[in-house]
């Protein structure tokens, strides 16, 4: 079937021409002749790399020249940052990943918009009225329904677009669906099914210096090295291919990618381009090790680094210059990042109170779906490594021959139900027992549950405790939300994070940075540290010594919470108090990219405690607002007034603080030129821009100095 041949914008055609493709391929072919481009629903479950996108692509397009609006789910920012710049040539895209508590009303102009499932949750419940207008729903990866922790999120989406749009097209991608036409069913939408790649995928069990296929053995140089991991990847680095590694921990990926990169010893020129870009922003250990990884053609890939390291791991493998990159399974949740062979090393990784346990069948066809790079590799290969010679077949059937896990609705959480049930009644989608009833039976988890009498009850236990939590009002049967619980949905906070908070803010003798951000780290949207036993000593006695800063009660039945909040608590106190990035890694032993998901986090709950605090302690309203931007930009109060300006982040702050500018006033007391002494001549310019211009943000004179600084230097 010929793209010239289709009815959509030729635009369209001739941009993919100009790229080669003029022709779809089977599973492409066979989602047009479902009705892809009429309006039906379908469910698309084809392999990695066979062109799930350009299904996507047609659809919108097609779905624009008739007027109408689309919105593209996808389940990471960095994915959704990917596809935006994809999608960005022949459309109007806008991209929606930021805060949870706006309209967004500008969005509205776009044709396209990309957003997370939790983003999308929070425009419907602030209401935003360009979700009325959507005609077409593509939701990338939608497998992800069946995570436990945000699935319930994805299927409630989808459940509340179709309610608001009953004639709104849906079309879900995946690559890992053990339970298809279920899915299917409860979307109303056809089955495209398929196993077709453009490059050909062979999966197969090394032991022993052989590769064993279902159709074969291949033999390899065992000598190469001692490890048969690193063999694997040799292998098809010396016949110009790259290489994927999963392992099961941050440290084993880092200790492969230095194994490697002695190994490999890549004369590429462009790698020492990379290993510069990493070398000049490194500040820990980690970015210089990685620095040194990149610089021979080796890399680790992991939630423990900055976002932009990860990003110059992922160019520079694009890009061919690095050949092996060595990742937990962050790299198989959908980035567009695949080699020619992936070597899925760990087959067990660590659970909470588990043990070791298997990855999921789901998980490894993940993985090995990023083997074969189409239009660069002539094959693909994902390989297990085997421990004994009993342990081959076992590999095969347990995850090569093994279909994914059927996709399981985890709405039905007591845990989950009461967040989405205020937002249901918060928005007014329902306002009865049988309403909610009713909006849930057409979830996937109603779907699938029909029988059961599950959700009544269920339903009722999160209704209680709303009301109980005055959240939501009983008017003889007919629900209403409180002032309380609408601020409470539109912040996209848990009803729980929500009343912890609350409490902690009625019950506080005196404002505290310490005892908010332990509160906070305590709440069920916080993760928390993990405390190890050598750091008792420390925290124990923090605790007694500033006892009077803390408002949590030292809770002798659940320690364990108690001592991992105030972890979690004094590393974002040290980044709120301008502590070194190295030195709160080695204090906490943490990475760097483990900050920044702390702070990204607890960011958005120092905003929804500062509203808590207008409606409650409206006392404390103006120290948590400060707090709220200590934490965004990690400075100390005193550079609030200098950070309010555009151009002036924490590193300028500070030395223009340091030399006694500390303050909008005192900037254009000293002038230009000594400001442009202090921190160049452009920013100085951009400065005095907005001064003159009256533009600074929020400017604040008082400069006052906050409540004590709480940190746990006994850490390190």
């Amino acid at each position: 079937m010929k793209l010239a041949d289709l009815p959509v914008p030729a635009a369209l055609i001739e941009r993919h021409a100009a790229r080669g493709i003029t022709e779809l391929y089977p599973p492409q072919a066979a989602c047009v002749e479902q009705g892809l481009l009429e309006g039906r629903n379908l469910l698309v479950a084809i392999p990695t790399a066979s062109g799930k996108t350009l299904v996507a692509e047609l659809a919108m397009h097609r779905a624009i020249a008739a007027g109408g609006k689309c919105l593209y789910i996808v389940p990471l920012r960095a994915l959704a940052a990917e596809k935006y710049a994809e999608f960005a040539e022949g459309a109007r895209v806008g991209i929606a990943t930021g805060d949870y508590d706006r309209r967004d009303d500008y969005l509205g102009r776009n044709e396209i918009v990309v957003a997370t499932s939790e983003k999308v949750d929070s425009l419907l419940r602030n209401r935003t009225p360009w979700l009325a207008d959507v005609t077409l729903l593509v939701v990338d990866e939608i497998h992800l329904v069946g995570s436990p922790d945000r699935g319930a999120t994805l299927e409630l989406v989808i459940a509340k677009l179709r309610h608001l749009n009953p004639s709104l097209q849906v079309i879900g991608l995946s690559a890992t669906i053990g339970n298809p036409g279920t899915l299917a069913e409860w979307l109303d939408a056809s089955l495209v099914a398929s196993d077709w790649r453009p490059v050909r995928l062979r999966q197969g069990v090394y032991y022993r210096g052989q590769i064993r296929f279902h159709d074969g053995c291949r033999e390899l140089d065992a000598t190469a090295s001692k490890s048969d991991d690193l063999n694997l990847c040799l292998d098809t680095i010396a016949e110009g291919g790259q290489c994927l590694v999963f392992v099961n921990s941050r440290r084993n990926a880092e200790g492969f990618a230095k194994r490697a990169a002695t190994a490999i010893k890549s004369k590429d020129p462009a790698l020492a381009g990379y290993a510069r870009r990493i070398t000049d922003l490194a500040t820990t250990e980690l970015d210089r090790t990685l620095s040194a990884c990149v610089a021979r053609g080796a890399a680790f890939h992991h939630a423990g680094l900055r976002r932009e390291y990860r990003g110059l791991v992922e160019e520079g493998f694009r890009a061919g210059a690095i050949k092996c990159i060595a990742s937990t399974p962050t790299l198989a949740a959908g980035l567009n990042l695949p080699a020619r062979r992936v070597v899925v090393r760990d087959c067990f990784r660590f659970a909470g109170g588990q043990g070791m346990v298997p990855i999921p069948v789901q998980e490894y066809h993940q993985m090995a779906g990023r083997a074969g790079r189409p239009h660069l590799d002539p094959y693909g290969e994902a390989v297990l490594i085997a421990k004994s010679e009993e342990s081959v077949d076992e590999l095969f059937e347990r995850y090569i021959d093994a279909p994914p896990e059927p996709i399981a609705s985890h709405c039905g959480d007591p845990g989950v139900l009461s967040t989405h049930v205020l937002s249901l009644v918060a928005t007014r989608f329902c306002r009865t027992e049988e309403d909610l009833a009713a909006f849930m039976a057409t979830t996937f988890y109603g779907h699938t549950h029909r029988d059961t009498g599950a959700l009544g009850p269920a339903i009722e236990t999160a209704l209680i405790f709303l009301v109980d939590a005055e959240m939501v009002s009983d008017l003889s049967g007919r629900y209403e939300p409180t002032e309380y619980g609408s601020l409470v949905s539109r912040l996209y906070v848990d009803p729980v994070t929500a009343e912890q908070v609350t409490h902690a803010l009625l019950e506080a003798d005196g404002f505290t940075d310490v005892g908010m951000l332990q509160v906070l780290c305590a709440t069920p949207d916080m993760p928390a540290l993990y405390v190890k036993a050598r750091d008792m000593d420390a925290l124990s006695r923090f605790a007694y010594e500033r006892e009077d800063e803390l408002w949590m009660e030292f809770p002798w039945e659940s320690q364990e919470t108690f001592y991992r909040a105030l972890k979690t608590a004094l590393l974002l106190a040290d980044y709120v108090g301008e502590v070194s990035e190295e030195t709160i890694c080695e204090r906490y032993e943490v990475a760097p990219g483990d900050i920044h998901s702390a702070v990204t986090n607890v960011a958005w709950l120092v905003h929804a405690a500062t509203r808590l605090s207008g409606m409650f302690r409206p006392e404390f309203e103006r120290a948590a607002g400060e707090l709220e931007l200590c934490v965004a930009h990690g400075v100390r109060r005193e550079l609030l007034p200098l950070i309010r300006l555009r151009g002036i982040g924490r590193v300028r702050a500070r030395r223009l603080f340091t030399n006694g500018i500390t303050d909008p006033e005192a900037l254009s007391a000293a002038g230009r030129d000594e400001v442009a002494r202090v921190i160049g001549r452009g920013i100085a310019d951009q400065v005095f821009a907005q001064l003159d211009g009256g533009t600074a943000r929020g400017r604040d004179k008082s400069g006052e100095a906050g409540p004590r600084q709480a940190s746990l230097h006994q850490f390190g």
